[in-house]
C-alpha cells in the first residue's frame, strides 16, 4: 500500500516529463522538415539525390516524404501533389530509381495518426486538470478526513480464549457478551438489557487488550480499536466529530465491538483543573456520553474500555447505562502464571529440565506481559549462548534480568565488601527459614545487579488474598534481617540496606494509617503522600493534626523497632547456620533455595 502511494506521488512529475519530451520531439521534427513544391520535388528526384522516401496515395492528393542529400547533410522533406495519373506516374517513375516504400492510404489509419499527434496536448491537459483538482478539492478533503474517526477496523482476529490464560473469572464475565453478539434476539426476548459498556480495570500488562480481542475473535464480529489519545486534538470540536463518526460507522456494521484503550486520556473528571471551563477534551467526553446514550438497547454495539486509573474517570462515564459493568483484571496467581507460561511457551524450544511450575512459584506479582518477557529473554540468552533449546538456568537468569537488570560481573568487590554483602543476604535467608509467615528466599546472589550490590528473591510461603498483622510484621522482620546481620557480625552498618528500610517503613506506615493495626485504632489517617489529581486535592483539608502526626511517627518507629529486635534474636540463635550460608555465597556467589537447605543440613 505504501509503495502504491509513493508511486501516485511521483506520477504527476512523470506525466510532465513525458509531455515535455513529446513536445520537443514534435517541435524538432516539424522544424527540420523541408516543404517542397511539385517542381522542387521533380528537380530533386531527377538529380537522384533522394536516399529514402515514403509514397502515400490518398483520394485527392499524394503525399511524398523522405530524405535527400544536398551534398552537405541529409534533409527531411515532404511534398503534396495532386492525385492525377500523369503526375503520379512521373513521380513513381523517378522514385523507382531509389529506395522507395509505397504505402497505400487505405492501409494507414488516419484516426490513429491524428490521435498520436494530439497525445502531448492531452497529457498536458490531463495534468492541468489533476493539479487544479488537487489544489481546489484536496485541502477540503484533508480537512474532512481530519475529523474522521481514527478507529482501526480489524478483521479476521485469530485471538481466542485459549490464548488468554490466568483470568478464568474475567472470561466467564465476558462469555455472555460473546453470546449476545452472536444472538442478540435471545436476550431481547427475555427482556434482558445487555450492558452497553464494559470497563476493564487492571495493572499494566495484565491482558486487558488481549482479552478484548479474544471476545471479538470468539464472537467473529467487526472489531474497532482506538486509543483515548486519538480523540484529542488541539483544534476544538475535532475530538467530538471523531466520536460521532466512530459510532456512526459502528452502528452501520452492527453487531460489532468498539475497544477504547487508555480511556482515562479522554474520560478524566471534568472541572477538576485550576482553570475549569470546557476545553477540547471535555467536549470530546461530553460527545462520548451523548453517543452512548444514543445507542438503543440491544442495538448490537458493545463498547469495551480499558484503564489502569479508574479513580480519575468522570462519574458520569461510570453510571448505569454507559459503562455499567466493571471487570477487574488482576495479577495472576500461581496457577494462572503457570497457564500463562504454557501459552507463551508454545513456540519456544524448551529443554527437558524446564519446570514451569517452579518458575511460576518464583514469579509472584508478575503480570502476563512480564512472564512473556521472561520467556523471550530466556530465548535470547539461548541464542546468545548458541544453545539448541532453552534450559532452566537461562529462565532463572531471565527472571533476574527482568526484575533487577543484567548482572554486572565486571564490577569487582574488595574482600571486605564481598563478605559484608554475603552476610547481609544470608541474614534475609535465616529470617525466612526460622520465622513463621516470613518471606522465603528463593535465590541469593552477591553479583551486583542494577543499583543493588547483591540481590535476593523473596516470596511468600503461600500466596494470600489478605494479609494479617502477623504476616506484615514477619515481612518487615525479613527486610530487617540484612541490616541486623551487619550489626551482629561487623559491628557496623552499610548503605546497602536502604531499599530494605524503605520497603519496611512503607509497610509499617500503611499498618498505622491505612489498616488500623496500631494503638491509634481503626482510623484512616491522611498520610499526605496521595497523588494530587489536577488541582482537585490542593484545597482538601487534612484530617491529621500535629499531635496525631507525631503519634503516627511513634507507632511506625515502634513497629520497626519490634521487628528489628525479633530479627536480632533469630539471627543470634541461628548464628552458625547463617555463617554456613554466607560461606557458601562467598564460594559460589549464587545459591538457590534448594541449595540453602542442603547447606543448613551440612550436605554438599
Amino acid at each position: 500500500m505504501k509503495n502504491n502511494n509513493r508511486f501516485l506521488n511521483y506520477l504527476p512529475y512523470l506525466v510532465v516529463l513525458i509531455a515535455m519530451f513529446s513536445l520537443f520531439n514534435l517541435g524538432g521534427n516539424q522544424s527540420a522538415t523541408q516543404k517542397l513544391t511539385y517542381n522542387q520535388l521533380i528537380k530533386v528526384l531527377e538529380e537522384e539525390k533522394v536516399t529514402q522516401a515514403d509514397f502515400s496515395i490518398g483520394y485527392n492528393v499524394v503525399t511524398v516524404k523522405g530524405k535527400y542529400n544536398d551534398g552537405v547533410q541529409d534533409v527531411v522533406f515532404s511534398s503534396t501533389i495532386p492525385n492525377t495519373e500523369g503526375q503520379t506516374d512521373l513521380v513513381l517513375g523517378l522514385l523507382e530509381k531509389g529506395d522507395v516504400a509505397v504505402i497505400d492510404a487505405e492501409q494507414s489509419n488516419l484516426l490513429v495518426d491524428t490521435l498520436l499527434s494530439f497525445i502531448p496536448y492531452l497529457l498536458l491537459g490531463g495534468f492541468a486538470v489533476f493539479m487544479l483538482t488537487r489544489m481546489n478539492g484536496g485541502g477540503q478533503n484533508k480537512a474532512f478526513e481530519f475529523s474522521k474517526s481514527r478507529a482501526r477496523l480489524e478483521g479476521n482476529i485469530r485471538v481466542r480464549f485459549k490464548d488468554v490464560a490466568g483470568c478464568d473469572e474475567e472470561k466467564e464475565e465476558m462469555a455472555e457478551i460473546i453470546d449476545y453478539l452472536k444472538s442478540p434476539k435471545k436476550f431481547a426476548k427475555m427482556g434482558a438489557r445487555i450492558p452497553k459498556g464494559i470497563l476493564m480495570v487492571g495493572s499494566p500488562g495484565t491482558g486487558k487488550t488481549l482479552l478484548a480481542k479474544a471476545v471479538a475473535g470468539e464472537a467473529d464480529v467487526p472489531f474497532y480499536s482506538i486509543s483515548g489519545s486519538d480523540f484529542v486534538e488541539m483544534f476544538v470540536g475535532v475530538g467530538a466529530s471523531r466520536v460521532r463518526d466512530m459510532f456512526k460507522k459502528a452502528q452501520q456494521t452492527a453487531p460489532c465491538m468498539i475497544f477504547i484503550d487508555e480511556i482515562d486520556a479522554v474520560g478524566r473528571q471534568r472541572g477538576a483543573g485550576f482553570g475549569g471551563g470546557h476545553d477540547e477534551r471535555e467536549q470530546t467526553l461530553n460527545q462520548l456520553l451523548v453517543e452512548m446514550d444514543g445507542i438503543g438497547e440491544n442495538a448490537g454495539v458493545v463498547i469495551i474500555a480499558a484503564t489502569n486509573r479508574p479513580d480519575v474517570l468522570d462519574p458520569a462515564l461510570l453510571r448505569p447505562g454507559r459503562f455499567d459493568r466493571q471487570i477487574t483484571v488482576s495479577l495472576p496467581d500461581r496457577k494462572g502464571r503457570k497457564e500463562i507460561l504454557e501459552v507463551h511457551a508454545r513456540n519456544k524450544k524448551l529443554g527437558n529440565d524446564i519446570d514451569l511450575e517452579a518458575l511460576a512459584r518464583r514469579t509472584p506479582g508478575f503480570s502476563g506481559a512480564d512472564l512473556e518477557n521472561v520467556l523471550n529473554e530466556a530465548a535470547i540468552l539461548a541464542v546468545r549462548e548458541s544453545s539448541d533449546v532453552i534450559h532452566m538456568a537461562q529462565l532463572d537468569e531471565a527472571v533476574d534480568r527482568v526484575m533487577m537488570g543484567p548482572a554486572k560481573k565486571s564490577r569487582k568487590y574488595d574482600e571486605k565488601s564481598k563478605k559484608l554483602v554475603a552476610y547481609h543476604e544470608a541474614g534475609h535467608a535465616i529470617i525466612g527459614l526460622f520465622l513463621d509467615d516470613a518471606t522465603v528466599v528463593q535465590k541469593i546472589t552477591i553479583i551486583p545487579r542494577g543499583q543493588a550490590g547483591g540481590y535476593n528473591l523473596m516470596t511468600e510461603k503461600e500466596e494470600k488474598m489478605m494479609h494479617t498483622k502477623k504476616d506484615l510484621m514477619s515481612t518487615i522482620t525479613s527486610y530487617m534481617g540484612g541490616r541486623t546481620s551487619e550489626e551482629i557480625f561487623f559491628d557496623d552498618i552499610s548503605a546497602g540496606a536502604s531499599g530494605d528500610i524503605a520497603s519496611a517503613t512503607r509497610i509499617a506506615k500503611d499498618m498505622v494509617t491505612v489498616y488500623g493495626m496500631s494503638d491509634l485504632g481503626p482510623i484512616k489517617y491522611d498520610s499526605g503522600s496521595d497523588n494530587v489529581f489536577l488541582g482537585r486535592d490542593y484545597n482538601s483539608p487534612s484530617n491529621v493534626s500535629g499531635q496525631i502526626a507525631f503519634e503516627i511517627d511513634q507507632e511506625v518507629r515502634k513497629i520497626i523497632d519490634t521487628c528489628h529486635k525479633q530479627a536480632h534474636k533469630i539471627i543470634t540463635e541461628h548464628r552458625e547456620e547463617l555463617i554456613k550460608i554466607a560461606d557458601a555465597l562467598l564460594e559460589y556467589e549464587t545459591i538457590t533455595a534448594e541449595q540453602i537447605d542442603r547447606v543448613i543440613k551440612g550436605l554438599p
